[in-house]
């Protein structure tokens, strides 16, 4: 694929370079990631956006409680940049011993979570005082003491710790909840305990404006920095692109093969125990094909003893052996694993595909 810039015919795109380098069946899968979508739409916005709207929705220069942001370079620090600018003084409230996605903030080999008792006599400590009971701390991949790096965005950021989001009433009553997948939880806890105002970060930039970028469901959830300081938010109306793609693979070739905005896989890195997962969904749009969960037989668990396989299944299918199909079926969606399939070949293996193929997925393993 050619780099892809704003205002690009990404559908014309997407359809002339799959054609170009396969025939393709009703039965295949077209991902497309996110990030492109949103760099054709345009969909950035300026760290001083980011400025505005929290001045906007809490008031002028308001002492701020960041609740909960993941550890990282490219995503929170440059939207804490963005807070820091529409803010008076901000408190940062980080979880211990890990972040929502698993990276951790302390040495957990020395500190191992699953060994040592919450600190009920302190319920948070400031980033001198965490550091001085569980030691200095580098990501063991980036090399970044993640306190110092927030703490030197701006002069009026300071950090915390604690496992009680709440503990950040005891500074300020105005609240970003910034974890992901837990905010709501997490929103519903502050307000309980008696937050004056909660927003989501996906109520930050979540409103239409046409001289930037917005994302009407997921705000500033999904972000990632695209220069100095601009943001590019997750794409919109990615439904309506994964159909046109659809629609134009028709027009040119006779076949509907499903297609999908795919984002952050959904796995965890078995060597430094991280989640992948940054975004606020795998799939942020698909096309119909794509909805539902695979029944899942665990062949292993059905044909013990049978040196034929594909009988072995016909005869538990034409059997009703229901109790046997059953077997090792799970919940999973087909939008989340074949997301994750694309993610690892693009985005986590670095390959600087933004188009993935997947072909023989659904194909059916009782045909010969």
């Amino acid at each position: 694929m050619p780099f892809i810039q704003q205002g690009d015919d990404l559908v014309d795109l997407v359809v002339s370079n799959v054609l170009e380098v396969s025939e393709i069946k009703e039965s295949d899968v077209i991902a497309v990631t996110e990030s492109i979508l949103a760099v054709s739409q345009g969909n950035f916005v300026h760290i001083d956006d980011v400025g505005e709207d929290v001045k906007k929705k809490f008031g002028k220069d308001k002492h701020i409680g960041v609740v909960f942001p993941i550890l990282s370079r490219n995503r929170f620090a440059q939207i804490l940049k963005g807070i820091s600018k529409g803010a008076g003084k901000i408190t940062v409230l980080l979880n211990y011993p890990q972040d929502e996605v698993g990276n951790p903030i302390m040495d957990l080999k020395k500190w191992n979570p699953y060994t040592y008792s919450p600190d009920q006599d302190q319920p948070q400590f400031t980033g001198k005082e965490f550091r001085k009971k569980y030691g200095e701390y580098h990501h063991e991949f980036t090399n970044i003491d993640y306190i110092e790096l927030y703490e030197s965005i701006n002069e009026n950021i300071s950090v915390i710790l604690s496992r009680d989001p709440a503990e950040i009433l005891k500074h300020t009553g105005d609240v970003i909840v910034a974890d992901i997948h837990n905010r709501e939880m997490t929103k519903s806890h502050l307000l309980k305990n008696g937050a004056k105002k909660v927003l989501t970060l996906a109520e930050l930039l979540n409103e239409p404006d046409e001289k930037r970028g917005y994302n009407d469901k997921y705000g500033l959830l999904g972000s990632n920095m695209y220069g100095k300081s601009q943001l590019k938010l997750f794409p919109r109306d990615c439904g309506r692109f994964v159909q046109s793609v659809q629609d134009e693979f028709f027009r040119r070739a006779k076949v509907r093969p499903h297609v999908m905005v795919y984002a952050d896989g959904a796995f965890r890195d078995p060597v430094c125990g991280i989640w992948e997962l940054a975004d606020p969904v795998v799939c942020p749009g698909n096309t119909k094909g794509l909805e539902g969960s695979p029944n899942e037989v665990k062949l292993k668990m059905i044909v013990a003893g049978e040196k034929d396989k594909k009988a072995a299944l016909k005869k538990a299918i034409e059997d009703k052996d229901h109790s046997t199909l059953s077997l090792g079926t799970t919940p999973r969606q087909y939008k989340d694993l074949l997301g994750s399939i694309a993610d690892l070949v693009s985005g986590s293996g670095d390959k600087g595909t933004p188009v993935i193929l997947i072909q023989g997925y659904f194909d059916n393993m009782l045909k010969e």
